[in-house]
């Protein structure tokens, strides 16, 4: 069965040319045109990805976002907010609202298109990549239950924060995360640390495991947002 994805723009332009560009990759489309519209079909038709425009007519995107994740049925549907270009600081909230990509407007075509088939892809491998216990990207290698980590074949030693940082990386390759949703995942809500803390850790991470610390290919920065894991494809 072709993957359903949901195309949620109050420009209708711009909601038939995704539609179309969708259809000829094989996906199955529907379409929304306000936040209600894209609440209504998602509980109607479960799709298995949302294209999300964040500036809606009523109820925003963010919002959307939100109802969505704080629901355990569509937690975690993947989500791919579109947003304007100069909209960083939207940007940034609608990936801390819960979204898990973005791309800007005026976009691409062939680029929200490779972004689908990247996050279909993620989605699809989620479940089984958690139940592994070893993970292997390039040269490195790592053994969650011993805590293991070899770069060529060398062993790397961690601090506990620096593992724990690595383990949420490579548990979500290609998404992107914000400096305090790094600091939630990785030191958790009632740690008193400032969102720069985390720049100051992926540095020391980066010495440890990255064979060109000036051109990183692991753990990416995504300037104006945060950081991501290099997407595993």
């Amino acid at each position: 069965m072709p993957s359903k994805i949901l195309v949620v723009d109050d420009e209708k332009d711009i909601v038939e040319l995704i539609s179309y560009n969708l259809g000829k990759e094989g996906f199955s489309v529907t379409k929304a045109y306000d936040g209600e519209g894209a609440l209504d079909s998602v509980k109607k038709d479960r799709p298995d990805l949302i294209i999300l425009d964040l500036m809606l007519p009523g109820m925003q995107g963010m919002e959307v976002t939100k109802r969505l994740r704080n629901n355990p049925e569509t937690a975690n549907l993947p989500i791919v907010m579109l947003t304007a270009k100069s909209g960083e600081v939207d940007t940034i909230l609608g990936l801390e609202m819960g979204a898990d990509d973005y791309v800007t407007k005026p976009f691409r075509v062939r680029e929200l298109m490779a972004r689908v088939r990247a996050l279909l892809r993620r989605a699809g491998l989620k479940e089984k990549e958690s139940e592994k216990e070893t993970f292997s990207f390039k040269d490195l290698f790592i053994d969650f239950t011993s805590h293991v980590i070899t770069v060529h074949g060398a062993p790397v030693d961690l601090s506990p924060t620096e593992f724990k940082l690595l383990h949420f990386f490579v548990r979500r390759p290609g998404r992107v995360y914000t400096r305090n949703q790094i600091l939630d995942h990785v030191w958790g809500d009632d740690a008193f640390v400032e969102p720069r803390t985390v720049d100051v850790h992926i540095r020391r991470l980066r010495s440890q495991i990255e064979t060109d610390i000036l051109n990183p290919q692991l753990i990416l920065t995504v300037r104006g947002v945060g950081y991501k894991f290099s997407d595993l494809s």
